[in-house]
């Protein structure tokens, strides 16, 4: 897909080149070589799955006791939890304060029960995108598997029905059109891990590119 290629090479150079920094100082509570934005800019590969409520599904699937496929109504059910937090995109902006709720990773890989060797997971999106993190990232405090955002059902331009938020890491973790949590041994760098982007992802950090 020729079109697509450019498109992600295009994604790859302002990711590296960033959006122009203020010329102000640093802003002491946001992560080196950012800038600060009012609303959550929308970021994708050009891809927004539309999934209606009663066709989604979530499968936690790989390394794991007891394979999970749940429905809106499951997930619905499932305790609930809020989370406001600051996001970090390696394009260099960051949204502060930004109200989420929905429902931690923990609840369904207790569920699941991932298996001895089980150390990494792949995040899988609706549009194809995968990402990896350590299986302790995602079990951490301050992890949402969100379906809310400031109060009103995620919109599909950021995600909606179902993405991952991971204030600790650079947003492209954040998988978004989540429909897949597989849980493996070993790790297996995701969509922009592969086209060069870093493999941990910490904005404090800068860690942007190169491992």
């Amino acid at each position: 897909m020729p079109d697509f290629k450019r498109f992600v090479d295009a994604k790859v150079r302002l990711a590296r080149r960033g959006a122009p920094r203020a010329a102000s100082a640093p802003e002491p509570d946001l992560p080196p070589g950012q800038h600060r934005v009012e609303r959550l800019p929308v970021l994708d590969l050009g891809i927004r799955p539309r999934i209606p409520l009663q066709d989604w599904r979530l499968e936690v699937t790989g390394l794991v006791a007891r394979p999970l496929e749940l429905d809106w109504d499951d997930l619905q059910a499932c305790p609930r939890q809020e989370l406001r937090a600051d996001i970090h995109c390696v394009t260099r902006w960051s949204c502060l304060g930004l109200a989420w709720e929905g429902v931690h990773p923990r609840e369904l890989l207790a569920r699941a029960a991932p298996g001895p060797g089980a150390t990494h997971v792949t995040l899988h999106g609706y549009d194809g995108y995968t990402t990896n993190l350590p299986l302790e990232a995602l079990l951490a405090d301050g992890v949402l598997l969100a379906d809310t955002l400031e109060g009103r059902p995620l919109p599909r331009d950021h995600g909606g029905p179902l993405r991952l938020v991971l204030p600790e890491r650079y947003f492209w973790k954040s998988a978004k059109w989540l429909r897949a949590i597989e849980i493996h041994a070993g790790d297996r760098p995701g969509f922009w891990e592969t086209r060069g982007y870093h493999n941990d992802a910490d904005p404090w950090e800068e860690e942007r590119f190169g491992r």
